[in-house]
């Protein structure tokens, strides 16, 4: 009886850290999709070379895949949306499909705070990539996932099935005629 006795102490003093107890492997950066709500998150913790950091100031939208978070500019990794300038063609009319990508993204974000994991390294213009999250919702899914974003395939196959799944269910872009952005950078 001893024994036991000593089993239940030490189950009730041992310390239960449920926030990263849950369903789902990790991938290499400590991120992965939460089988009970559908939602994907980091656990920077995971990655020594990823940082965390939360928006204490005011958030400005640049556009459908940047924002800056008080003087720091942060490029979403593993997204390409239009450029702001950029047209699209929807029932035979010209629409803003950059001004499109960047309102939904302030819509997405209203006046919530923003989480973001930085990557290690900054991309070729010198900009921070991260990937930014809304209540625990990584913000790069949340675009590509509506059709607002595409996979950047060149550098990541993180979002692929995302954008599979908006183009098979028509969503915002992919219901209109459009270039992709990395096309239209190139002109």
């Amino acid at each position: 009886m001893p024994k036991f006795t000593l089993l239940i102490l030490i189950f009730l003093l041992y310390p239960i850290n449920s926030s990263n107890s849950h369903s789902g492997r990790t991938n290499a950066e400590g991120c992965h999709n939460q089988t009970s709500n559908g939602s994907y998150h980091c656990h920077s913790s995971k990655s020594n070379s990823n940082r965390s950091f939360k928006s204490q100031n005011q958030i400005r939208v640049v556009d459908g895949d940047t924002i800056h978070i008080g003087e720091k500019k942060i490029r979403f990794s593993g997204i390409d949306t239009p450029e702001i300038r950029q047209t699209c063609t929807k029932d035979s009319q010209i629409v803003y499909c950059g001004v499109i990508a960047q309102k939904i993204l302030k819509e997405k974000i209203s006046d919530q705070q923003v989480v973001c994991v930085e990557e290690s390294k900054p991309d070729k213009y010198q900009r921070v990539l991260a990937e930014c999250f809304v209540n625990n919702e990584s913000l790069s899914k949340y675009m590509v996932r509506n059709g607002y974003a595409f996979a950047s395939r060149l550098y990541s196959n993180k979002f692929v099935q995302d954008e599979d799944y908006a183009k098979e269910n028509n969503l915002g872009l992919w219901k209109m005629n459009f270039e992709y952005p990395w096309n239209y950078r190139k002109k």
